[in-house]
């Protein structure tokens, strides 16, 4: 099950490994990826509830003008969990816990024009690295409002959230998107703005259960990025060679970041994609399916009007089926459910993302009683997200899934964004 760490417990940890208590201990939620996965790397806008597991990241003046970082999490596995660097431009190590600090340090400087002094730095969080649940982001946010707060800086969650984005896209290369930052830094259920202005929408709760089912599954994030990319890159130059009507024409970029993705209509595609190869038509039909059924959920989760034959096209279910979400008493938390099943199918036939492990799971929980439940992240592996309609269910669902060898499935409830925990 899922560790749980108190602030003493932190405290506690940074006092055995430096020798006297923190200055600053700040914490970050873990995320669920609910709406519109691999999309913020578009442009898109997506959906992330920010989860009832938690990073915390103490902080301290340094006393030897070195960055010093200590990872209790790997020391109590018994790995190499130590890591020194120079604050002036450190060397970004690939895959490396301490990259994301390093990472951070120079964003602050290129982002924000501020160099911030050396610290002694230990984490200790809840969220399980690689897990599809936003990890690096959780330690990016808690370890910069830290060290805002250690050093007077008195940033703004927006800040903060660019920031890390800041830290983990441009600085350390990991072809991700907003989505975890910004979630993790605000909190809440999130609509991320994934273009100018950056930002959120917080949603109101539904009224469903979350649980969160990781899988133990590992894959890099950053190689399923690179390789979704390259794939949509080639298809987008492919359609950019065919003699595109102008209105279509217009639409397009080699940019996947540019592409107009929400005026594209399927429709408006068809008579060109089966020339495209089999992977860039899959992950072109993703994009354009996925983002429609995410603005179309929205407007339910809104309480905003919505046609009953459009919210049946948006979700790939017929009529009647769409009519008794729309005429249900609890239709936001159905809705939500049937756009996350739906959406999981397209992650695994179009985007090709799931593994037989992870439909193992997913099964299980919707025999059990999870109204929804998709993959939760890059994909590959890592971490499931599901709803249920109550607490008994959700428990009923975790068992089904540590039955099955999860390496963890636990209800989670959701929970507010960055915060500074203790300070002397």
């Amino acid at each position: 099950m899922a560790l749980r760490i108190s602030v003493d417990h932190v405290i506690e940890s940074f006092r055995r490994e430096f020798g006297r208590e923190p200055e600053v201990v700040a914490s970050a939620p873990a995320r669920l990826d609910l709406l519109n996965t691999h999309q913020d790397y578009k442009g898109l806008p997506v959906v992330g509830a920010a989860i009832s597991l938690r990073c915390y990241v103490a902080v301290a003046r340094s006393r030897t003008g070195l960055v010093e970082v200590v990872s209790e999490n790997f020391k109590r596995e018994g790995k190499f969990h130590r890591d020194v660097f120079n604050p002036v431009d450190p060397e970004i190590i690939p895959n490396w816990f301490g990259t994301y600090f390093r990472a951070l340090y120079v964003a602050m400087s290129r982002k924000l024009g501020y160099y911030p002094p050396p610290a002694e730095i230990l984490v200790f969080s809840e969220v399980p690295m690689g897990s599809g649940l936003g990890s690096s982001a959780a330690i990016e946010v808690a370890t910069a409002l830290a060290l805002s707060r250690l050093w007077g800086l008195e940033l703004g969650l927006g800040d903060i959230a660019e920031v890390s984005y800041v830290a983990e896209h441009d600085v350390a290369r990991v072809p991700c998107g907003r989505l975890d930052q910004y979630t993790s830094a605000f909190g809440g259920i999130a609509i991320v703005r994934t273009k100018p202005p950056y930002g959120v929408e917080r949603l109101s709760p539904v009224e469903g259960v979350f649980i969160a089912i990781d899988s133990g599954e590992r894959h890099s994030t950053a190689e399923i990025h690179f390789a979704r990319q390259r794939e949509l890159e080639e298809g987008l130059r492919q359609l950019l060679s065919m003699g595109l009507p102008a209105r279509v024409r217009e639409l397009l970029s080699e940019s996947i970041y540019e592409t107009r993705w929400e005026e594209l209509r399927e429709e408006d595609l068809e008579p060109y994609l089966s020339r495209l190869s089999d992977a860039s038509r899959k992950r072109i039909l993703y994009t354009i399916r996925c983002h429609r059924s995410t603005a179309a959920t929205l407007r339910v989760l809104k309480g905003e009007s919505i046609d009953v034959e459009e919210l049946a096209r948006a979700l790939g279910i017929d009529a009647e089926r769409a009519r008794r979400i729309l005429e249900s008493p609890r239709r936001r938390l159905e809705v939500l459910a049937q756009a996350m099943n739906y959406q999981h199918a397209l992650l695994r036939d179009l985007y090709e993302v799931s593994t037989p492990r992870l439909e193992e799971l997913r099964g299980a929980a919707l025999r059990a009683g999870a109204l929804g439940c998709k993959l939760s992240g890059a994909g590959l592996g890592g971490t499931l997200a599901a709803v249920a309609d109550s607490e008994e269910s959700a428990s009923e669902v975790s068992n089904a899934c540590l039955v099955l060898g999860a390496h963890m499935a636990t209800p989670v409830t959701l929970d507010e964004g960055a915060r500074v925990e203790w300070s002397r």
